[in-house]
């Protein structure tokens, strides 16, 4: 077995060369726009950036914004979650259903959902609840296409093998097909997680409503590019706490033996 040391040293190494590679780009992008190589008016200087981040955290309200943002992606988060798998389920049941969906499902995940935005608009009006409708419909296909993937992958061999200890439909599902198809699942959930980030940031963008979609329009307006960049790194931190959620999750859901 390993010891403990060469745990934490095997995923201390992966993060200090990550972070010191991103270290590094940001040294090599600071002296190439310091040169002029790039319009400063486009790429701004990163010591820039990172000297905008207490402007905007003190003026703009950036936590409060990024708290928004980041319930209104949990919110959609769930709503996808629940839903695709439930869905996908429920397509793996009955062929029937499925010969006749799978193909308006696999066109929607390749759709840009977020020219909805103003069918979404009359229907739910200017709130946060267009917002997340607009996350959870740009997530749910690929959830829905991976989970009805993971099922049908499921090896036929531990099927029988709980037909030959009589289970029930709920007990072969929940026993042996979800957690076999769990990997494939999460998959699917990391890719709609995607999808629904950028709809949401994005939704709030073109309606000017919201979280740090808003904030980025403010600045973008207001042609403080240090400001747009700063409010970006917002969205960012928040795409990595929702994907160390879900990391977490799948760990909890797929303990190591």
């Amino acid at each position: 077995m390993k010891s403990a040391a060469t745990i934490a040293r095997s995923a201390t190494l992966p993060f200090l060369l990550g972070g010191g590679t991103f270290v590094v780009f940001l040294i090599i992008l600071e002296l190439v726009v310091s040169l002029g190589l790039f319009n400063r008016f486009v790429v701004p200087l990163p010591t820039d950036v990172l000297a905008a981040l207490p402007r905007i955290v003190v003026e703009e309200d950036a936590p409060g914004r990024f708290l928004l943002t980041l319930s209104e992606a949990l919110s959609a988060g769930i709503l996808v979650a629940v839903s695709g798998v439930a869905i996908g389920a429920l397509l793996y049941r009955f062929d029937l259903l499925r010969e006749a969906t799978e193909t308006w499902v696999a066109a929607a995940a390749s759709a840009p959902t977020v020219l909805l935005y103003p069918l979404f608009l009359v229907i739910f009006g200017r709130n946060t609840a267009t917002i997340i409708a607009m996350g959870f419909v740009a997530g749910l296909a690929p959830v829905i296409l991976k989970t009805l993937e993971g099922l049908s992958a499921t090896r036929g061999v531990l099927v029988n093998v709980g037909r030959s200890f009589n289970l029930t439909p709920s007990q072969q599902f929940w026993k042996i097909l979800f957690p076999a198809a769990l990997p494939t699942i999460f998959v699917g959930l990391r890719i709609g997680l995607i999808f629904t980030m950028l709809n949401i940031v994005g939704v709030e963008f073109l309606i000017n409503f919201g979280g740090l979609g808003q904030l980025i329009n403010e600045m973008a307006d207001r042609y403080d590019v240090p400001g747009t960049y700063a409010a970006i790194l917002f969205v960012v931190l928040i795409s990595v706490l929702l994907f160390i959620v879900i990391e977490r999750l799948e760990r909890w859901l797929r303990p190591k033996s």
